[in-house]
Parts: C-alpha cells; structure tokens; sequence
C-alpha cells in the first residue's frame, strides 16, 4: 500500500461521505474490536501467571517463599498449584471480575501500601481475610479444581482426615473453612 493510497483510506475513515458511512464504520468498528478483544485477552492471559504474580517484590518475598515450604509446591506426584491456581477463577466471567478487583491490588502496590516486609505483616490479617470471603463465597471454587468431595476415596485417605471430610461434605462445609493457611502462614 503506497503512501497515497494510505491517505485516501484515512480520508474516507475520518470523513466519510454518504456513500461509504455505514461501510467504514462497519470495518473499523470490526477491526477495532478484534483489536481490542486480542489486547484485552493477551493482558488476562499474561497477568494470569505465576510469572508475573511474583514480578511485585511484595510478593516474591513473603507468600511465595511460604508456598514454596508447602505440599502445593512441592510433592511426591509433581502436581504444583501456582499462584492462579488457586486465586483467580479458571472460568472466562468470574475471571475478569477477579482481575478488576486485582486494580486494588495493583493501586495499593503503587501506593506503597505494602512495599515492605514490615507493611505486608500489618496488612496480612485483612489481606488474608478478603481472601478467605472471597474462598468461602465461592464454596472454594478453585480449591475444588484439584479437591473435590466426591472424587474422594475416603478409605486411601488418613484416619483422622477421612471422617472429618465425610462430615464436612455433610454439613456443606467449603474448603476454607478448615484449611486457613494451608499454603500461607496465618495472621497473628
């Protein structure tokens, strides 16, 4: 496409007489929405990673070193959850609603509000407990992925854990319910 012929078509985008109006409109408002779409997509695939969970500095060094001491990190069969694994939905809708809530996190990390090993400590107990709200609404969604009452054998599992979790299936008890610092440590 040579430079004129570029010109023209840009004429006629932006100033459109009658005759090519609806047309114009139709090809750039279907190029600008695949273009916005793929960017839209692109950036929830990319800040979906564990990768850039742990680019922020506030959490390579707390939460993550915690998880890395866990069985969730690290275990016999090599199955490992990652930071999305378990805090963002796998499903498209509750998973861009997540990520708007997430503009919080990303306001309070500019901010400074947790820059510090010493400011995460502050915040840890309502940081934690937003999660936990968020876990027990969704009836440990993600949790419920990889864990899911009735994929339980309950004769293979240990015998304490296994009555416990029949109860619990029975009671409609969620994951977090009981297992509040399974991959982080707890609040004081």
């Amino acid at each position: 496409m040579n430079d004129s012929m570029l010109k023209r078509v840009w004429r006629v985008l932006w100033s459109p007489s009658s005759r090519y109006s609806l047309g114009a409109l139709l090809i750039a408002g279907g190029a600008g929405g695949i273009l916005f779409w793929g960017a839209f997509n692109w950036s929830l695939e990319i800040s979906n990673t564990e990768k850039f969970c742990i680019s922020c500095h506030e959490m390579r060094s707390t939460v993550y070193q915690e998880l890395t001491k866990t069985v969730h990190f690290q275990n016999r069969t090599g199955v490992r959850a990652t930071c999305p694994d378990c805090h963002v939905p796998r499903e498209w809708l509750p998973k861009v609603i997540r990520k708007v809530k997430a503009t919080n996190e990303l306001f309070h990390k500019i901010i400074g509000t947790i820059d510090t090993p010493e400011k995460f400590e502050k915040q840890r107990k309502k940081l934690a407990e937003n999660v936990w709200k968020e876990m027990k609404a969704s009836d440990s969604h993600e949790c419920r992925n990889c864990h899911n009452f009735r994929s339980m054998d309950f004769s293979k599992q240990k015998q304490w854990s296994a009555p416990v979790h029949q109860v619990a299936m029975k009671e409609g008890q969620t994951c977090i319910d009981c297992h509040k610092g399974i991959a982080h440590k707890l609040p004081e």
